[in-house]
């Protein structure tokens, strides 16, 4: 598609959140909607200057930004090499799928009090929230990329007589990579999620613990920032990881 035919979806992009906050200003101005719990728009956008004047967002944010990159290669480093050992070799799939399996469908937020029994209240227990969130999306979507390569491909790799680093790298790779980058996304969503919980119960600083000090003195304003800021940063990943996928997997067509 060409940009001219990009435009519009892109003006509706822009104009329909724009509408929304203009609706919710009007709503809280003229008390359609209780101001105590839904502030207006143009009180979240002054609290938010507030707090990066102060330099208490700045802090916040770069805490959890820390926490959530050492949890994305604790979880995610390891996920990817098992994840691709665990397409190439059936043996290993057989013997690792079902923990996988089994384990996935716990609720990370769950494992929080174990977490915290284990690693304590530093540091590392936010990070392998991170960890343990980032991992699974990456290790299964990793596998379903090399399952679906074309059995063609490993068969070259094997007349070729290509030992099991260079059927990883040249073949394995590549071809798994539209699915990794997208288990990435969601390992980087997830992530996000996971640190805000985990900074609730245990930390005194990051995103998660600007949101949960703000509803114990009831700084609603703070609370909207603190989830603007995490749906900000959301977005703003999504961006990157779009523009690394499209360098790194250019034949992928763009929709």
């Amino acid at each position: 598609m060409s940009a001219n035919g990009n435009r519009p979806n892109r003006f509706i992009g822009i104009v329909t959140p724009v509408a929304l906050l203009a609706l919710w200003e009007v709503a809280a101005h003229m008390n359609f909607i209780d101001a105590r719990f839904f502030p207006p728009p143009s009180s979240i956008v002054h609290q938010f200057g507030a707090l990066i004047a102060s330099g208490e967002l700045g802090r916040n944010v770069a805490a959890s930004l820390q926490r959530l990159g050492l949890g994305m290669l604790l979880g995610g480093v390891p996920a990817l090499f098992l994840g691709l050992a665990m397409g190439v070799s059936r043996p290993l799939r057989a013997a690792i799928d079902p923990m996988i399996n089994a384990t996935y469908p716990i609720p990370k937020s769950a494992i929080l009090p174990l977490v915290l029994l284990i690693f304590g209240l530093g540091e590392m227990s936010k990070v392998v929230m991170v960890a343990l969130g980032a991992f699974y999306p990456i290790v299964i979507n990793t596998v379903m990329g090399v399952a679906n390569i074309d059995k063609v491909y490993l068969d070259v790799g094997q007349n070729y007589r290509a030992n099991r680093w260079q059927v990883f790298r040249t073949i394995a790779l590549p071809g798994a990579l539209p699915s990794i980058m997208a288990g990435v996304k969601l390992a980087v969503g997830m992530g996000l999620i996971l640190i805000a919980i985990s900074e609730m119960v245990a930390a005194n600083d990051g995103i998660g613990f600007m949101i949960w000090n703000a509803w114990q003195v009831l700084t609603v304003d703070t609370m909207y920032v603190g989830l603007l800021v995490i749906a900000v940063l959301g977005f703003l990943f999504s961006l990157v990881l779009d523009e690394v996928e499209h360098r790194l997997i250019p034949w992928k067509r763009r929709v």
